[in-house]
């Protein structure tokens, strides 16, 4: 007869009390985390402004029943939707996430942390908005920048270590938990209704990654940071309540989140919490495209220049040789037919095929129109992938976390082009100063596309100033993206 199952409540997993003690405690001094996450944040909305124009992405946008406003709710930038914090956040995050051109961690698991400002910011508003309403101060952009900075500190180091993606689960399980800690407290939890509220988000139900791999890879890729992150304040709002919480989520034996989603295998962790994560973030620069085919497809803007040059053609190649790192195989090399914009951007060939057709890789090039070009499909039949145990060595690095990609191409004369190599992309903090003033224009681009001119001033004015931006209340700055 097996022995009873213990039914003393333990002590909350050390997982969960590392994470809500650093959200708790941490004070944060690096100057660096800051500005960065400053940067960070100006790109982020960025990219959901240029979401806006996809009608795709602009159909779930919105209240769940139409014509709700919420008084004192939070706003959705570039519209005029003012919603429960709950569906704000899946607003927000669906938008910042839709054309995968926000930040990016690499690591034993890939995510984009900047997916957790939809949670960040649409509670931020709502709070500062409710404050107001009831005659205290709101919260000032510093503290969104902290929670951002917290957020990201979360989701990559325990990122850095363990793959998600290798038991089949979504790094947005990473949003969820992430974002849950940081807008727990904001909205003032106690410790130990923020340790409940990070437990239930562990408890949950976890997204598979069916909607990022053939043959099903499909838009949810694109909204599932949103509904990871308004599932967070969701679950912070429960806590809020009294909402009891599950201490050994984590470490349970049969029921727990290790045995019964992780092959039994604890988390590991290479660093304690910090600012290592905004530090070191990797930012989409020059191409809206899945982060391990960034340097591949700057080295086929350098061939297609040469191509130009030499006066040889599309036609004329008979093989291109991409040397690159195991993680770009395992998720992006893929063959046959391409079914939607979500299986174009995640897919090295085509991010390799058209910047040498055309010269350019934009949102738009995902789209069917570009992609019925015979061109594309015939090129990237001609394309070999090869892992380079260096580059995939170096990708893990700590000290390096290059994403390395090399492109050689072959010609039917049998001539061939030296082989390009791109071992940081412009994103990479190591060409941090060739990249912030590119990612500036690029926030400037989608300002655009959405607002006037006196708007998008305005908006840059504090944006752009440190010292501005971070004494502005929350809603003011919200405020000022609103059309």
């Amino acid at each position: 007869m097996s022995a009873p199952i213990s039914n003393v409540r333990p002590k909350p997993d050390t997982v969960l009390v590392d994470i809500v003690d650093y959200v708790l405690n941490e004070k944060l001094e690096s100057d660096l985390a800051l500005e960065t996450a400053r940067n960070c944040l100006i790109d982020t909305l960025g990219c959901g402004l240029e979401a806006l124009s996809y009608p795709a992405c602009t159909k779930l946008m919105g209240p769940l029943v139409p014509g709700t406003v919420v008084p004192n709710g939070a706003k959705v930038p570039g519209t005029q939707f003012q919603l429960d914090p709950v569906q704000a956040a899946f607003n927000v995050g669906a938008m910042i996430r839709w054309l995968d051109f926000n930040d990016t961690w690499l690591a034993a698991e890939w995510g984009h942390p900047s997916d957790n400002l939809g949670g960040i910011l649409a509670t931020a508003d709502w709070l500062s908005r409710t404050a107001i309403a009831n005659g205290k101060k709101p919260l000032v952009m510093k503290d969104v920048l902290i929670a951002m900075i917290k957020a990201h500190e979360i989701q990559g180091c325990i990122a850095l270590e363990n793959s998600f993606n290798k038991v089949g689960l979504d790094h947005v399980l990473l949003v969820k938990l992430a974002s849950t800690a940081v807008v727990g407290q904001l909205m003032g939890l106690t410790r130990d209704e923020l340790i409940n509220a990070v437990s239930q988000a562990f408890v949950d139900g976890h997204s598979l990654r069916t909607y990022r791999h053939a043959p099903n890879t499909g838009s949810r890729k694109s909204w599932a940071a949103g509904d990871a992150t308004s599932r967070a304040v969701r679950l912070a709002l429960i806590a809020k309540t009294g909402e009891m919480g599950y201490p050994s989520v984590l470490t349970t034996k049969t029921w727990g989140f290790y045995d019964v989603l992780f092959k039994g295998q604890p988390f590991k962790f290479q660093r304690p919490y910090g600012s290592y994560v905004m530090e070191n973030v990797l930012f989409k620069i020059s191409f809206p495209a899945e982060f391990h085919a960034q340097t591949a497809a700057e080295a086929a803007m350098t061939l297609h220049e040469q191509l130009n040059a030499s006066g040889k053609r599309i036609e004329d190649i008979a093989k291109i040789t991409i040397r690159t790192h195991e993680a770009a195989i395992r998720i992006i090399d893929k063959k046959g037919p391409l079914d939607n914009p979500a299986d174009r951007d995640h897919c090295i060939q085509y991010m390799i095929a058209v910047p040498l057709i055309f010269g350019r890789l934009t949102a738009a090039d995902y789209e069917d129109a570009v992609a019925r070009d015979p061109r594309i499909d015939a090129l990237r039949n001609k394309m070999e992938c090869v892992e380079d145990p260096q580059f995939t060595k170096d990708y893990h690095d700590p000290d390096k976390r290059s994403i390395a990609s090399a492109l050689t191409v072959e010609f039917t004369d049998g001539s061939t082009f030296d082989e390009v190599v791109v071992e940081y992309p412009i994103g990479h903090k190591r060409r941090r100063a060739e990249g912030i003033p590119l990612l500036v224009e690029k926030f400037r681009t989608n300002l655009a596309r959405r607002f006037p001119a006196k708007q998008q001033q305005a908006i840059l004015d504090v944006s752009l100033d440190k010292a501005k931006l971070e004494a502005m209340p929350v809603n003011e700055y919200v405020d000022l993206y609103v059309i």
